[in-house]
């Protein structure tokens, strides 16, 4: 299935599950528009795993600790924020529907994010929805510098860690090409896809590496950590 609209058909979290197993997520027109449309892009931006790239003045601020980075502590403020305009982006697909259907997804355990804080304010995050080894990036944002890069060497270094095999971005932006983002054709995602939902993975290991002390929970230790789990940097 390319792209349809659902109509009446009703989206349960379920269907959303079995969707996305099938390599199918879902869209809205504009945050106004009330209905949704199902997506399978023919060609599928994924971020390898193995080869994920950090510049160099990232990876300088992530050691720097100057971002407190937690994860799954406000979903309804991250999705929020994913969905307001922000410059370049006047409109957004994330529409009530998507709200009320990935925080059911989160409630579940189905759904995580990354948030990234300056001085206690919420400046950047991302979240994505979790199957088997697979993780579906599915929106991000960020209001200071480096804020959503931060977030997503965090969210790569968990998914290593944790034993993902799959990090499914949809599309490729000029965003995610720095950090090694590629194309692959619908046969070749599928095949792909249908290995990666087979088996578990653990979101929360690399949380729990750190509060046992083999880092420091933030700053310089913490960053280093991460960067080590994330990738090599150049």
């Amino acid at each position: 299935m390319n792209s349809g609209r659902d109509g009446s058909f009703e989206i349960t979290p379920q269907i959303l599950l079995q969707a996305y197993a099938c390599g199918i997520f879902p869209m809205a027109e504009t945050a106004d528009d009330p209905g949704l449309h199902w997506v399978e892009p023919q060609m599928r931006g994924l971020i390898p795993l193995d080869g994920f790239h950090v510049p160099r003045k990232l990876a300088r601020t992530i050691r720097a600790g100057r971002f407190a980075v937690t994860v799954d502590q406000d979903f309804d403020a991250v999705i929020s924020a994913c969905a307001a305009p922000a410059p370049g982006r006047r409109k957004t697909w994330i529409n009530a529907r998507i709200r009320a259907l990935y925080g059911e997804l989160f409630r579940l355990g189905h759904c995580h994010t990354v948030e990234c804080r300056l001085e206690g304010q919420l400046v950047g995050g991302l979240y994505g929805v979790s199957i088997g080894r697979a993780f579906f990036g599915e929106s991000m944002f960020s209001t200071a510098t480096d804020a959503s890069k931060v977030a997503l060497v965090h969210l790569v270094a968990r998914l290593r860690v944790g034993g993902y095999v799959l990090l499914d971005t949809q599309f490729v932006t000029e965003h995610l090409t720095q950090f090694g983002a590629i194309e692959v054709p619908r046969r070749a995602y599928r095949q792909m896809l249908a290995s990666a939902i087979v088996g578990d993975a653990d979101y929360s290991r690399l949380g729990a590496l750190l509060a046992a002390g083999a880092a420091g929970a933030a700053g310089v230790a913490g960053g280093e950590l991460v960067l080590q789990s994330a990738s090599q940097t150049s």
